[in-house]
């Protein structure tokens, strides 16, 4: 199984490590963060855009379609009780040589990305609680 960890630097700056890259996730300043990077919950939403995007330059490429300018607008409202991502309205900009007659396959390709899979088929998702052996040491202090 793929593992991805996530480890603060600094006050709710963390970093997320992915295959040798790193994301950092940051609050805005108005609510205690450095603002040094997108909250986790805009990586969310930009993860979902950009696995549409991935789907539809696929799709574009197997009919022989240049994607140049291809691109994804996301917009988001968040939800209460509980809190979360309630809306997400995507718009998915194509190259003017889509003819007309792909233009449903294309949509229905875009809707079926894994990422929008695995929001219309949650997951099951186990959180555990596990105590570390030794202080920890900051990604931030380590540089």
């Amino acid at each position: 199984m793929p593992r991805i960890e996530v480890n603060r630097e600094l006050g709710v700056r963390f970093r997320a490590l992915v295959r040798g890259h790193a994301i950092t996730f940051d609050q805005p300043i108005d609510v205690g963060g450095t603002d040094a990077g997108p909250t986790p919950t805009e990586v969310f939403v930009a993860s979902l855009a950009g696995c549409v995007a991935y789907y539809v330059e696929r799709f574009l490429d197997r009919h022989a379609i240049d994607g140049v300018g291809l691109r994804v607008i996301a917009d988001f409202a968040m939800a209460e009780h509980p809190s979360r991502v309630g809306v997400v309205e995507l718009r998915v900009i194509v190259p003017c040589g889509v003819p007309e007659k792909l233009r449903a396959p294309l949509l229905a390709v875009a809707e079926h990305c894994t990422v929008h899979n695995s929001i219309a088929a949650a997951p099951r998702v186990q959180i555990e609680l596990e105590t570390a052996r030794h202080p920890a040491t900051s990604l931030a202090s380590v540089r």
